[in-house]
Order: structure tokens, then sequence, then C-alpha cells
């Protein structure tokens, strides 16, 4: 039976000291050094602040900080020095002692009768709320109990963050039936002309009609899990597998229909700028043609001025409903951003709900959208919904599989979606750079 040393019977003993030295006096030094440190830190930052940077009080800095990290490496040996001379000491022992109080003794009994009969739990309960119990059965040991008295845990788990695009909220999306989606565009090409009362009236030319074929794709996951692990978790497993395969799948479309190459997923609204239209054969291009670019005015950040061009560059009938998009980073800048006279281009909304607004225009947050940097499209200004269309096939299907690879369930899930430019027209680029002179 193990020994417990009961906290009570510590009476006569004042103080114990480990041999190799004073715990007092190591927490009096390191408490020294530590205010040493702070105040040579408060003098280093009023040098840095005055753009003078003192050798010696580097070195000094220096000096202290090894003191600090040498003082409580001493003073942590002296600390498992003790814990170790504690856990092997006996208190009041010799001959038959087992260490146990009287209360502690009759516990004991009362909970082996219990134990073997079942008799008595509500005397165990009372002792254990009384807090007086030192029992044998050892937290410690799973062998004595400790099987019982498992480490408490949170029947949650935290998930590390995953960006999702959010473009689901600014895009129209089209549910369909068939394999694809293919749209009929009007190019126009009607031709009129004026005649006289008697004159000839020859065959005019007629509308052209192409045709634009969006991009799909099937999405997949098989997570696998244990019949055993799906039984016997305190967590609902298979749930959870659904959740995370459900954050996959929008973290995969969200970024496809940012950035996607049409090849087995959706087309991006990136993907549309005149040179990469340019290098597709004629019958992939769209028929609208590219979304049209206006630059930043700047080689390598965003300028007042380029915003303003970005946003007047778009129809008049082209901008009901446009915002102006880009990811939060792109935010911050332009939040910085002021006119001639000193006021800032961003303005809070005006209503609980609404956009914040840039030069009169409302401005969403679209995460991956890339960085302000040389090239990059950071901003987009436009009607979302009129200018890229999102469509989902079918929803999402599970297919729960415990018979291809046993002991293992397989929850085989696939989505079908496609995605792309619906109108070019509704939609400019802001590209960093400069026009070209």
């Amino acid at each position: 039976m193990s020994k417990h040393i009961n906290p009570r019977r510590l009476r006569g003993t004042v103080a114990i000291r480990a041999d190799g030295g004073d715990l007092a006096g190591l927490i009096a030094d390191l408490n020294t050094s530590f205010a040493e440190f702070k105040a040579s830190m408060s003098e280093k930052d009023k040098e840095v602040a005055k753009r003078f940077d003192d050798v010696v009080t580097t070195e000094k800095l220096e000096r202290i900080n090894a003191s600090i990290s040498e003082t409580n490496a001493r003073y942590q040996a002296e600390i498992d020095k003790l814990n170790a001379r504690l856990a092997g000491l006996s208190v009041n022992g010799g001959g038959d002692d087992d260490g146990l109080s009287e209360a502690d003794r009759e516990y004991q009994a009362t909970f082996e009768g219990w134990f073997r009969t079942g008799d008595g739990e509500s005397q165990v309960k009372a002792a254990m709320k009384a807090g007086e119990i030192t029992a044998a059965y050892e937290v410690g040991d799973d062998s004595k109990g400790g099987y019982t008295a498992p480490v408490e845990w949170d029947r949650t788990i935290t998930d590390a963050r995953v960006e999702i695009s959010p473009m689901r909220r600014y895009a129209s999306v089209q549910s369909v039936t068939g394999q694809g989606f293919t749209k009929l565009y009007n190019l126009h090409g009607t031709t009129s002309a004026w005649v006289g009362e008697k004159a000839a009236r020859p065959e005019t030319n007629g509308s052209v009609l192409a045709t634009y074929a969006f991009a799909f794709g099937e999405i997949y996951a098989m997570p696998a899990a244990t019949e055993r692990i799906l039984e016997d978790s305190e967590i609902d497993m298979a749930s959870w597998l659904a959740g995370e395969v459900n954050i996959e799948f929008a973290y995969q479309e969200g970024a496809a229909f940012i950035n996607g190459d049409g090849v087995n997923k959706p087309k991006g609204i990136l993907r549309y700028d005149a040179d990469t239209e340019a290098a597709l054969p004629a019958a992939q291009r769209h028929p609208l043609g590219p979304i049209a670019e206006v630059l930043s005015g700047d080689a390598n950040t965003l300028k007042p001025d380029g915003l303003v061009d970005l946003i007047y560059d778009l129809p008049e009938d082209r901008s009901q409903g446009a915002a102006l998009f880009a990811n939060r980073k792109t935010h911050a800048i332009i939040r910085k951003m002021k006119d001639g006279q000193g006021n800032f281009l961003w303005q809070p909304p005006f209503q609980a709900g609404q956009p914040a607004q840039v030069l009169g225009q409302p401005i969403n947050e679209l995460s991956g959208l890339p960085d302000v940097a040389a090239g990059t499209i950071p901003v987009l200004f436009g009607n979302m919904a009129q200018a890229y269309r999102i469509f989902d096939r079918v929803g999402m299907s599970v297919l729960r599989d415990p018979y291809t690879n046993k002991p293992y369930v397989l929850f085989y899930t696939r989505k079908r979606v496609g995605g792309g430019l619906w109108n070019p027209e509704w939609m400019r680029y802001h590209r960093i750079g400069v026009p070209t002179p």
C-alpha cells in the first residue's frame, strides 16, 4: 500500500532547506536582477526614441539578462532538489506506521467495503466532499485507481483558422441539372440604313450570337475513422468529420472562385484579364471580352487618384449596385488615404449592417484577393452579382462505406460546382502599375 503525507501531521516542521542553496536568497537575487533589467530597458527605450544607441547600455542589458537566466536556473535546480527530498521523506515514520490518519483508515475500510459489495456509497461521497482524505488509490498510478480518475479534458475541439472567401455572398448562385452550363450571348451586329420612299431595301446584317461554356469541377474528400473510435469517442466523430469536410470544400471552392484556372474546377474572377484571355483558343475566350483594367498610377502601391479613375471607368448604366472589393490588408491601406484637403477617403457606414464607403462607394472585404504589390490586382470594382456566377450541380453528397477498408469506415463526400465570368461589362480590375507614356 502506498504511503501519503498528511499535511496536518507536519507539526513541528518549521522549514525545509535544500543543502545546495538558499531559496529565499535566490528569489531575492532574481527580483533584484529583474528590477535592474526593467530600469535598463527603460533607459534603452529612451535612447531608441532619441535615435541614440549607447553600446554601454546594450552590454549592460545583455549582462543583466544573462544573470537573470543563471539565477533562474539555480532557483529551479533547488526547487527540483526540494521536491525530490519531499517525495522520499517519511514524516513521523518508523515501525509499522502506514502514514495514514484515523480518518484515512476509516475511509479506506468504507471504500473497500463499497468496492466489494456496493454498500456505503453515501459515506464514501460524504468523506470525499469533506476534503480530508488522502486515499491510497493513486491518481498517478493507473493500477491503483488512476483509471477511475482520468484527466479532465474539453469535449470540444478548437479549430485553427481557415480563410474562406465569401464569394457566394456577393456573386449570383444558380442551381443546374445538367453536366455543365452554356450561356448564349448576343454580340449585336444588326445594321440598318436610311432609304427613300421608293428606294431599294437590300438585306441588312443581323445580330451575331455566341456561346460560352462555364468551367465545372468535382471536389471530393474521403476521411476514414475506425469503427471503435466512432462507437467510443466522447465526441461525435461522424459529425465532426462532416464539419471538417464542409470547411475544406468551402475553402477550396472559395479559392477557385477567385483564382481557379478552370481545369476540373471553376474559373476564378481574376482569370479574365486581357493577356490570359488572349492566350486561350478563340473558342474558349469569353464572347464579351476580358475584364477592363485601370492602373493605379504607381508601380508599387495604390493612389487616391487611381481609385477615382477606377470608379469612374465603369459606365453609368453598369455601375448600379457596384462596390469595391479588397482583402483585409488592402482595406488597411485604403483606410489611411486622404484627399488633398486632408480628409480620409474611407468613411464609416451610415447604418448598421451596411459596408463602409470609399469615395461614396461601398467597400467589401473579399479574402483571396492578392495583397498590394507590383503587377497585382488587389482591388475590384463593380457589381459582382452581375459579373460572376456560381453553379451548383448537386449539393454535398456523403456515402458511408464500412466495407471497403475494414476496420475503417470511409466517408466518401463529393460536390460538383462550377463558376465563371457572366458579364465583364459590370466589373473593372485595378492593377498596380504606371500607365505607359
